[in-house]
This record gives structure tokens, sequence and C-alpha cells, in this order.
């Protein structure tokens, strides 16, 4: 099986329908507007390239820490994160969710519309507002191809072009230099983080997409109110790479009342989301 067919389908498994319907208060539309407003840039040779990275990207990710075996939650995590990835202006990434197998407090973005979030943050979670609230800031460093433009990768000549296109190279130095950049890739997910105005952008984006699919855009400063609490090792990676929690819970504040959005107005979902938590291989530890 190669690369590409692997995670294609440990992470698709079987179609979903999308049964969850969208809420069309003003602060929603306000939201999805002004997203849909913005001029991506994005042309087909640069998401050829962006795709070709992010499953090697992808692939380091699952190497690291193995995707969690249990069916029925994997595919929980895609309802909820193809939900709040319709507002991506991305229709040209299908975008794919895995649970990461481990107790570690964090999520991922892999270019090209891989995410991952970890079993460890989905047993910290309540309700199923703050799933997608976490799912909808990984889909926004997607959908601002933050990790593709720091690496500058993409499909037309110039710079670092053709770095991605190495993937599919024969030749021993084609695969080093393909090797070199994705370990960068991977420095900014575990070690290095985003830049402080990337992350800022990510999260005002998950009040924006998580509005939009009708969750409370709220349920992610419950989460990192909860996670504050918590040190140690399952947060240790999470704490490095991220601004803090009480900056972060600001700019959130501040993009929910920039937005008009009234949060008291929209679900959490608590008991659907509990109810496949209770069932699911977490709540039999």
């Amino acid at each position: 099986m190669t690369l590409s067919s692997g995670i294609t389908k440990t992470l698709a498994g079987t179609a979903l329908v999308l049964a969850l319907p969208l809420f069309a208060q003003a602060g929603e539309i306000k939201a999805r507007e002004r997203w849909n407003a913005q001029d991506m840039d994005v042309v087909q040779a640069d998401v050829v390239e962006e795709l070709k990275f992010g499953r090697e990207v992808a692939a380091r990710i699952i190497g690291r820490y193995g995707l969690y075996n249990d069916e029925s939650l994997n595919r929980y995590v895609n309802l909820i994160g193809r939900a709040v990835a319709m507002s991506a202006n991305r229709p040209e990434l299908m975008f794919r969710f895995g649970v990461l197998d481990t107790a570690e407090i964090n999520a991922y973005a892999a270019p090209g519309g891989y995410i991952f979030v970890t079993r460890g943050a989905i047993a910290q979670m309540q309700d199923e507002a703050e799933l997608a609230a976490v799912l909808a800031h990984e889909v926004g460093h997607i959908a601002e191809r933050h990790v593709v433009k720091e690496l500058n990768i993409k499909g037309s000549e110039g710079g670092s072009a053709g770095v991605a296109r190495l993937a599919g190279g024969a030749t021993e130095a084609a695969r080093a230099t393909m090797g070199q950049i994705v370990d960068k890739a991977v420095d900014i997910l575990f070690k290095d983080g985003y830049k402080r105005d990337d992350e800022v952008k990510a999260d005002k984006d998950s009040v924006l997409f998580s509005t939009v699919a009708g969750y409370d855009p709220s349920a992610l400063i419950r989460y990192f109110e909860r996670l504050s609490a918590l040190k140690g090792k399952t947060t240790e990676v999470l704490d490095k790479t991220h601004p803090s929690y009480d900056a972060r819970i600001a700019w959130l504040k501040d993009a929910i009342i920039g937005e008009g959005i009234e949060p008291g107005k929209l679900k959490s979902n608590k008991d659907r989301f509990q109810e496949t938590i209770k069932n699911s291989e977490l709540g039999k530890k």
C-alpha cells in the first residue's frame, strides 16, 4: 500500500453524511460573509505540491504517535471536523481527521487537509463544541496555509518551489532535500511552534468556523481555562509551542465581541458528546 492510499484509507474511512444543521443567526451570517470574501490566492499547481508535502508531514505525525484504534470515535471526529471545515474556503481540499494514540494533550494540522487530535486532548473535553473548536483551530492553520507560506511550498518556479515536488524525485539528493523541508515542518509542530500572529489568526478562525457550524464559539475559552490548571508531561508540548492561555482567551473574547456573536444561543451538544465518549474505547479506560 502506498503512503497516499494508506493515509487516505485510514483517515477517510467510510463516507460520512453530514447531519449538523446550520443556524442562520446574524453573527453567523456576518462571520460566513467575512470569511468567504477573503482572496486566498491559491492556484492548482500550489495545491498539488501542498498535498504531496502534507502527506509526508502527516506520515511523520502518525509515525510519532500512531492512530487510536477506535473506528467509531474516528468517524465521530471526522463528522465534527468536516462540519467546521465547510467554512474554510478551501473547496479544493478534502479534510481528513484522525485521533492520535497518546495521552499528551494537543492537536496538529498538516498541509493539504490532514488534522489530528490526541486522545488525551479529547479526554479533557466536556462537550462537542469544545471538540469542534479545537478542530476548527487546526482547520484555520490549513486554511491560512501557515506552514506552506512559512516554508514557501509552491508549484511555480523560483524560491524553494519544486522542493515539495522532490517528494516524487528518484534521486538520493531529491529525497534528502525533501526530508530536510519536512523536518522543518515537524519542528514547527513539535518544537518551535507557529508564529504568534498565526496562532492568533487560527484562534480567531476557530470562532468563525465554529459559529458558522452552529457551535458555541466560547467553547475554546472553556477548554483553555480547564487546561490552564493542568501541569505536567501531558501538556508539555502544547505549553511549549503555543502562547499563554490568558493571551489566547483574551483574543478569543475580542473575536467573539468583534463578530457580534451571542455564544449563549449556539449549541454545545454535551449529551451527544458524552454518550459518544462513553461508548468509545476512551470511556472504557
